[in-house]
């Protein structure tokens, strides 16, 4: 459960509502699970505990492994509780974890992000104009692992050469030749 114990009704309908959306959006790259207001159908296994992130990615592949964590945060629950109960604990996950965050709480994300060291792949930002959400990638942090080894028997394209460049030779005036000489 979120520590957020009651969310209002105004702001748990949009938190339901952009899961559905990105639930829509993300389909078209992996299989996505929703646990959408109370219900709790794709969990996570983190340390030794469940937990129910607001999407689960997983691969389309016949393995079904777990791609990524998404969680939807709304302008009352980007706070420090839940930046420690949740995101932390996402942050640790082996996958990806995305956040999105309303547009106006995007800086504060970041900080929280920062004083409770979670391990975010991106944080997203969203806003709603009209009847339109639109969604905007803010911060995408650099893979800490290691780059995959190459495959034995792979060879690396090797770096073109540099071309020497051809400058004018450079003359000795009287100057520099009595400089020289001192």
């Amino acid at each position: 459960m979120s520590p957020i114990l009651v969310r209002p009704v105004r702001e748990q309908l949009e938190h339901d509502r952009i899961i559905r959306l990105l639930q829509v959006k993300l389909k078209r790259k992996h299989e996505v699970a929703a646990n959408v207001g109370e219900e709790q159908t794709a969990g996570v296994r983190i340390g030794a505990g469940q937990m129910f992130p607001d999407l689960v990615l997983t691969a389309t592949d016949k393995a079904h492994r777990v791609e990524g964590i998404v969680e939807v945060e709304t302008a009352e629950s980007v706070n420090h509780l839940e930046a420690m109960a949740q995101w932390a604990h996402f942050g640790r996950a082996r996958v990806a974890f995305y956040l999105y965050v309303p547009a106006a709480a995007v800086e504060i994300a970041r900080r929280l992000c920062t004083e409770n060291d979670v391990d975010f792949a991106e944080i997203w930002s969203y806003h709603t104009i009209a009847d339109q959400t639109r969604f905007t990638l803010v911060h995408r942090n650099v893979p800490t692992r290691a780059p995959a080894s190459r495959p034995s028997g792979s060879r690396a394209a090797k770096p073109e050469p540099r071309k020497k460049s051809r400058s004018a030779p450079v003359r000795k005036t009287k100057k520099s030749t009595a400089r020289a000489r001192r």
